[in-house]
Parts: structure tokens; C-alpha cells; sequence
């Protein structure tokens, strides 16, 4: 990274400018620096790695929690190490810091899908794509010990009660998402007009480069490889971007009215 920034005259961004602290409990050394941090009331995202849809993810709220996860990984090891199965690392999991003061729309926690199409990787040819807004179908309460207001995949919504009547309240288009911020946000914030489609853009643009950077070289290279991936941004209550995850294989249904506007324009594009 150090090269890049030096050959293309942009500024890098830290990492800790725009992704949550992070550690792979897979890896003893940082499973080991996390259980060491994490001692005091806060709240951590547990989440499996290769997975989607927010299988398999539940927070950690207390330490009396860290410890449970904690007690539970040592067991699978001793169990694995007994059974003489060295290269079984326990299961690929990363707990991230959870960022506890969202901005929320009309009280809701929302976070940003857009995408990037790797479209060839001989030479590296890359595009952006607008995305939607994803919302929860309820307010947000940070002590709430249900998923639905921590997580607004559409899958994960689908499990709320009130789903099928506020199905198409929980994805907005960018557009109406740009409105929302002019109106409600960007004299109290000192916004610039059309924050969305200015600072937001340039700055998810700047991280998914950034990110494509730093990964590029694990990339298979071969004429007609291509891949379309789904970055998820939250924005907090101060504005700030953070990156939360970057998905292969990103969801394509249409359960929604303006899924069903946007995701096929993003499949034909990307094709």
C-alpha cells in the first residue's frame, strides 16, 4: 500500500479511519489480543466468515458473553488437538467493534449496499455502482436483544413480525436517501448539497479502490475472470463512513420494489 500511495499521489486512508477494530478468531494471536481487550462493558459483532444473509451472527454485550465464546473456542481446540487434527483451526469468525451510535433514518439503523465489479483481471478494469438503503423495519434501541434491529439484510428482516407490511419501507433508493439527508440533515450537520452523491460516493469509491489494492494480488489472473461484489457502508450519527464488510456473491433477489428497479440494471451492467 505504501507503493501505491507513493506512485498515484492519494492520500491512503488509515485502516482505522474506516473499518471497525477487527480480529479473526481463527488466528490464536489475534483470538488472544481480543479476549485481552475485551474486558469492559461494550458490545461486539460476532460474525462467521464465508457465510451470508446474517447466518450465524449474534453480539456480544458483556464480558460475561466474551467469556462464554472464549471458554467455548479453548474446548474446540483442546477437542481437536485430542483428536490429533492440527490443521482444524476453530471456526473462521471475526468479532468486530460495534458501532453503537448509527445514524438512524426516521429512527431506524440503516446501512448502504453499493458494488464493485472487478470486470477483468487482465489488465484490472474496475467499476462502481450506486446501490440502496437498507433499513430495519423497527427503531433502534442499542440494548435490544433482537437481531432484527441490528441487522438490516433483507433476510434478516424477513424474520420480524411486521415485515410483510413494511417490506417496501425497508430499502429506499439513493435518491430518496440524498433527499432525506438534504432536508433533515444538512443544515444542522453543515452538509454540503447532495452529500450522498459527493463525500459519500467519493468516499466509498476511495475505500473499495483502497480495498481492491490491498487484495488484488490474491486474485486468480486470467482473461474473462470477473467478479461483482457487495460492500456494505453504515454511516454514524457524526457522519462518519465505515466499511462493514465486503461480500462475494453478493444477494440479487427482488422482494422489494426497488430491488426489483435496481438489481436487474445492476446483473445487465455487469454482464
Amino acid at each position: 500500500m505504501k507503493k501505491i500511495s507513493r506512485s498515484s499521489n492519494s492520500k491512503l486512508l488509515k485502516m482505522e479511519e474506516f473499518f471497525p477494530e477487527s480480529f479473526r478468531l481463527d488466528l490464536k494471536d489475534e483470538r488472544n489480543a481480543f479476549f485481552k481487550l475485551c474486558k469492559e462493558e461494550q458490545i461486539w459483532i460476532c460474525k462467521p466468515s464465508c457465510s451470508n444473509q446474517g447466518r450465524g451472527i449474534f453480539l456480544l454485550k458483556n464480558p460475561a458473553a466474551v467469556n462464554t465464546l472464549q471458554a467455548k473456542l479453548h474446548s474446540t481446540e483442546e477437542y481437536l488437538l485430542n483428536k490429533r487434527v492440527p490443521s482444524k483451526a476453530p471456526q473462521a469468525r471475526i468479532v468486530q467493534r460495534y458501532i453503537h451510535q448509527p445514524l438512524l433514518l426516521e429512527g431506524k439503523k440503516f446501512d448502504v449496499r453499493s458494488y464493485l465489479l472487478v470486470a477483468c483481471t487482465a489488465p484490472y478494469v474496475l467499476f462502481f455502482a450506486q446501490g440502496y438503503v437498507r433499513l430495519t423495519c423497527v427503531n433502534y434501541d442499542a440494548a435490544s436483544d433482537d437481531l432484527t434491529v441490528h441487522l438490516t439484510n433483507q433476510y434478516m428482516q424477513k424474520k420480524n413480525s411486521l415485515y410483510s407490511q413494511l417490506k417496501d419501507e425497508t430499502v429506499w433508493r439513493m435518491e430518496h436517501f440524498n433527499s432525506y439527508v438534504n432536508e433533515k440533515f444538512r443544515k444542522t450537520n453543515g452538509l454540503p448539497k447532495d452529500w450522498v452523491f459527493t463525500v459519500f460516493t467519493k468516499r466509498m469509491q476511495q475505500i473499495m479502490l483502497q480495498c481492491f489494492l490491498a487484495a488484488k494480488h490474491k486474485l486468480d489472473r486470467k482473461l474473462g475472470y470477473f467478479d461483482l461484489i457487495g460492500c456494505d457502508f453504515l454511516i454514524d450519527e457524526n457522519f462518519k463512513v465505515w466499511l462493514l464488510e465486503m461480500n462475494a456473491n453478493p444477494a440479487l433477489h427482488t422482494n422489494c420494489q426497488v430491488l426489483r428497479d435496481i438489481i436487474p440494471a445492476v446483473v445487465h451492467e455487469s454482464l
